[in-house]
């Protein structure tokens, strides 16, 4: 974290402004690899490098398969990439990604980790199962601030044209349909993990197009479903319809079937902190065998393989010397550590967190929702982060907005915002809520913006089945795993590509 602190002075209050980031500054010398010589040796059969879900579930495979030899490497100084958290004295708070859909009933692995976490407990005696409703959202899920007011769920509803009524039936339909549509060997046409998709011809088209121009040849135009859409994608992707594939913008209502549990369909696992309560799950496959604040910056491989790594806190390089090493690392990152990777054709979008401290006031009479999303807003609004606490919350209110920056140019976004400085952040954020709450900056204690350069991968056309070179392993002993190799940057991907990479190393 790069934390920078100023009190910004208005009608006489004070706010404090905070913002943090990933170490993008440790990252960027990369560039330089100005770095000492080697002063340490370590030995190790695996190593693993990168932190964030795919390292930590490629850990996870090793110890449940008997393999306990492996070190992990993380430039960050703790583990979980953009499943980490913050915490004030009021509420923990997610700095990246918050919650976790139910799986399909075929993700049989994600299922028992759910089950080594506490989250699912089993089954009923009608083989529904039981899970843990206390790290489920509560109601009211979800609110959509419509035509001046708040309505419930985030399809908007309130005096829409029977048209645009027509159209949602429609559209939903058709998702249905692609939800359990299959191939001629059986395969799912949108499936979780992506790499079990179908991928005959007919469904490889959708991926070689963009969803905006699906959606106007199937003749869909009103203003609130192209919306929902463009949020849809924001929010999982980035980008929005004018930028990723027909396939992606299908998949975001295909892939997951709801066919796990009736009950709980609907739902979703979250909690204050987000997915940072996953990668605290993992952590029992990492103690004493990880190393935070390690950059890697070069890699030989010989007879065995020879990896050279920055110790930012002790300021001298590592050499590690394993038998095998997988890179759980963005291909941005990896094209600095081998000649022959490239990442031009990978386009990672920056996002800018917002978590805001408020007065108990804040809302009035209004009941937040966990998320609660204001149409037309160029962000993707904002969670409650206390929705799970179960005692009536007296004090202050701790939210946390979200925003993509949705753009053909992910490079130049990224330097902006970067560049932006605190009063711009700050103006940026809330010119957007005072949409629905007009008189915000009247509630506010604090607020903390958490900048992510390179935040997910986006789904742009031809990202997902275009781009396979890039998974290929090197002479049977470098091996590569992460969310931007499967082209959408949610926790399935992460966690089944470092599961099944660890799987082709051993």
């Amino acid at each position: 974290m790069l934390p920078f602190l100023q009190y910004c002075s208005k009608k006489g209050k004070s706010l404090l402004l905070k913002i943090t980031g990933t170490n993008h500054i440790l990252g960027h010398q990369l560039w330089a690899k100005d770095f000492p010589k080697p002063s340490e040796e370590i030995h190790t059969k695996y190593l693993i490098v990168g932190g964030g879900i795919s390292g930590l579930s490629a850990c996870r495979f090793l110890s449940q398969n008997n393999e306990s030899d492996y070190l992990l490497l993380e430039m960050e100084n703790h583990l979980g990439g953009n499943s980490s958290s913050g915490q004030n004295k009021f509420s923990k708070f997610p700095l990246g990604a918050h919650y976790l859909p139910l799986p399909n009933k075929e993700n049989t692995e994600i299922i028992e980790f759910l089950r080594e976490s506490g989250i699912y407990q089993g089954n009923d005696e009608t083989g529904e199962p039981v899970l843990d409703e206390y790290q489920m959202t509560f109601p009211q899920q979800e609110r959509l601030f419509f035509r001046n007011s708040w309505q419930n769920d985030i399809v908007p509803q309130n005096g829409i044209s029977p048209e645009t009524k027509k159209e949602f039936e429609v559209f939903f339909k058709m998702m249905d349909q692609f939800k359990n549509k299959k191939d001629s060997v059986g395969r799912y046409w949108f499936s979780i993990p992506v790499q079990d998709s179908s991928q005959e011809d007919e469904v490889l088209q959708l991926e070689k197009i963009i969803f905006k121009d699906w959606l106007v040849q199937e003749n869909f135009k009103s203003e609130e479903l192209l919306w929902l859409l463009d949020y849809s994608c924001r929010d999982d992707y980035g980008l929005g319809i004018d930028y990723v594939s027909a396939w992606a913008g299908i998949h975001y209502f295909a892939g997951r079937k709801n066919n796990w549990s009736k009950k709980y369909k609907e739902q979703v696992f979250t909690w204050p902190e987000g997915n940072a309560r996953l990668t605290k799950h993992f952590s029992i496959y990492t103690e004493q065998k990880s190393l935070p604040n390690h950059l890697v910056f070069e890699v030989k491989i010989n007879n065995n393989v020879e990896v050279l790594s920055f110790d930012n806190i002790q300021k001298k390089t590592k050499k590690i010397i394993a038998e095998k090493v997988l890179f759980a690392t963005p291909q941005f990152v990896n094209e600095r550590i081998f000649n022959h990777k490239r990442a031009s054709d990978f386009h990672y979008v920056p996002w800018l967190l917002t978590t805001i401290t408020l007065k108990n006031e804040f809302g009035g009479d209004e009941e937040l929702a966990w998320d609660n999303v204001i149409f037309g807003s160029d962000g993707l609004g904002y969670i409650y982060d206390q929705h799970q606490n179960i005692e009536q919350i007296m004090g202050e209110k701790v939210i946390t907005y979200y925003r993509s920056f949705s753009t053909n140019d992910c490079k130049k976004a990224r330097k902006k915002l970067y560049a932006l400085k605190e009063d711009q952040l700050k103006t940026l954020v809330l010119d957007d809520l005072k949409k629905a709450h007009p008189l915000i900056e009247d509630f506010i204690i604090e607020m903390q913006l958490h900048k992510i350069g390179h935040a997910m991968i986006a789904p742009v056309p031809n990202q997902i089945f275009g781009n396979l070179k890039a998974k290929e392993p090197i002479d049977g002993k470098v091996f590569f795993a992460h969310s931007d190799l499967s082209g959408i940057s949610i926790f399935e991907e992460a966690f089944y590509q470092g599961l099944r990479a660890a799987s082709q190393m051993i």
